[in-house]
Order: C-alpha cells, then structure tokens, then sequence
C-alpha cells in the first residue's frame, strides 16, 4: 500500500477521516474469494460456510500487547492476523475469512494505517484469507482486534490427550521471548543472523497451518493447542481440558543455538516465554512412527508423555522429577 501522507494536508487519520479510510481499505482488499456471497461494504458480511465451522478472535491493545515504539506498523499488521490463524492451525483448520476492528487515536499518521493494513494483506495473501469486514474507531490508544473464520473437516480439540499418549512440539521454543527482550534493550535487525532469528520470532511469527492441516488430516494428533502463552501454560491447558496429567522432560525442549548464545538459562524462556505459536500436541502410542516420519519436514520434538491423574512433573537430565511450575502469561494477573 502507497503512504497518503503530506498528501493533500493529510498527515493522520482524523485528517483523513473514516468514510475514506474505509474506502481505501476496500479498493485494497476488493475482489470476492470462494465461498464469499458479500464482502466488505454492507452492515454484514455474507459467506457460505462449510459444515464445520471454526471462529477464533484476539484482540492486541497497545502498551499491553504491544509497544508501537518497537512494533513496526508492517509487522504488526502480519502478526494481528497471524496470532489468530495460529488459532486455526491448531485446530487443525484452514482459514478462510477475517474481520477487523481497529481504534485508532486520531492522531495516527495515515502512514502508520497504510503500513499496518499493507502487513494485513501480505499475510492474508500467504494463508489464503478474505477480508470481509470490520470496523474503525478513535480511542486513546491502538486496539486492534481480528476475528478469522476456518473450515476443518476433522477438526483436533484441546480435550483429547489420554494417558499413554506422548507429547510432540514443532519449532524452538523460547525464541520469541528472547527477541522481545532483545528489542526492549534497543537491538534491532542487522547483521548478526542469531540477533535475527530471535527478533524475528517475535516481531514476525508464522502460523504452523500445514502441520496443523497434516495432522488433523491424517488423525494423528488427538490434543492440541498452539504455544501462545508458554509452554508450561499451554501444556497444563491441554492437561486440564483432557482431565489428564504430563511428565515432560525438559533436556529434551527443543532450544535453538541463537537462544543458548544470548540466555545464560534458556529453558525459563522456553518453558515459560509464549508469543512462539509453535503447535504442542499429543500423540496416541501407535501413531507416533507416523508422525515421526514427519519430523523432518515440520521439526517435531517428542518431549514427554501424559500420564492419569492431574498433576504436571518435569524431569531433569539425572531423571530427578519434581512439580512444573507453571509461569507463563496469563491476562490481568501482569496489567
């Protein structure tokens, strides 16, 4: 998307106003995908949708989520889209529409908007998503939220994971966390390709959606859920949902060699860090040849198995096991 701004006095958006903020996103994201009856431009949007339908929102609000300071405009627009078909990749969907809601403070340069919206699309492009709508607001400071609909024949919920079963995770983890750090200590990208894995894991995550769609398709996994909040977390969700425990063992995490170089203790970052929006799944005994045989392609680890009752164990590289302390994010306990 072409800059407005300095254009015709224009220089942010209460100059511009909404009427030709919307129109512009529309010229941008005009044209109609299968399954789409009516987009953008009517007070609904209408879609044909398959037999099962996924939807999924998440709303990033500045300050909170965010720091404008550090998030370049094109980025955050990828990644307000991405967190949410991550979303869908773990539920081994694929996406098909999204909705946006933007509040803006009326000061926003249109630049900022354009850039923003331009991320929107790129990541729209390479996952196949439609946008059919939305809405644009002034606030006091930006809150963007999106929703995204998905189809998933056979779709793998959260609740599945049974006793016996092991535990898969694609990816490094802890990568995500260590870029967030990163840039608040003022590193930006450059020449130096570990500082740039990890920035970019952070400011620039891709959602897992073929793994997601191969194991789904293959009913491979039978519990999953993608690592947002950490993986402790999002291990104990999964735990909790299935009325199951786990024991993972943690000299078998997957932790890249950027992270071992800038963490002196890289595990906290991998157990606890979030934002990676790899895939952490559970597997039946007998299918894990099979999913095995996808490791080289997708970069699975198994790192544990689940286990009766409710209780969570780490166990060390001597065997020693003690209770997994659950500390990744979790909304509100950290305003």
């Amino acid at each position: 998307m072409r800059a407005l701004s300095g254009r015709g006095g224009i220089v942010n958006v209460r100059d511009l106003g909404e009427r030709r903020i919307i129109a512009r996103v529309r010229r941008a994201f005009g044209g109609k995908a299968p399954g789409t009856v009516l987009g953008t431009g009517d007070d609904a949007a209408v879609v044909r949708s398959p037999r099962s339908l996924l939807l999924t929102t998440d709303v990033l609000v500045e300050d909170y989520d965010f720091r404008s300071r550090l998030m370049p405009p094109r980025l955050l627009g990828r990644k307000s889209l991405n967190v949410n078909l991550s979303d869908v990749a773990a539920m081994g969907g694929r996406p098909l529409h999204a909705v946006v809601g933007l509040a803006l403070p009326g000061g926003t340069d249109v630049a900022w908007l354009w850039e923003f919206l331009a991320g929107f699309r790129e990541a729209a492009g390479e996952a196949g998503v439609t946008l059919v709508g939305g809405d644009f607001s002034g606030a006091g400071r930006i809150m963007i939220s999106v929703t995204v609909t998905g189809a998933a024949p056979s779709f793998v919920p959260r609740s599945g994971a049974r006793p016996g079963d092991r535990i898969f995770v694609s990816g490094t983890l802890g990568d995500a966390a260590e870029g967030r750090r990163l840039l608040e200590r003022g590193l930006r990208p450059g020449s130096d390709s570990d500082a740039g894995r990890l920035l970019k894991a952070f400011l620039d995550p891709a959602p897992r959606l073929a793994l997601g769609a191969a194991l789904a398709r293959g009913k491979l996994a039978a519990a999953m859920i993608d690592v947002s909040d950490g993986l402790s977390v999002d291990l104990a969700h999964i735990c909790e949902e299935s009325g199951a425990g786990a024991e993972i063992e943690l000299n078998r995490i997957p932790i890249s060699k950027a992270l071992r170089r800038f963490r002196k203790r890289p595990l906290a970052a991998a157990l606890d860090g979030g934002e990676d929006f790899e895939l952490l799944f559970t597997v039946r005994l007998r299918n894990v040849p099979r999913v095995r045989r996808l490791s080289p392609r997708f970069a699975l680890t198994e790192i544990g198995r689940i286990t009766a009752g409710r209780r969570l164990i780490a166990v060390d590289a001597t065997g020693r096991k003690k209770p997994l302390k659950i500390r990744g994010w979790e909304h509100f306990r950290k305003a």
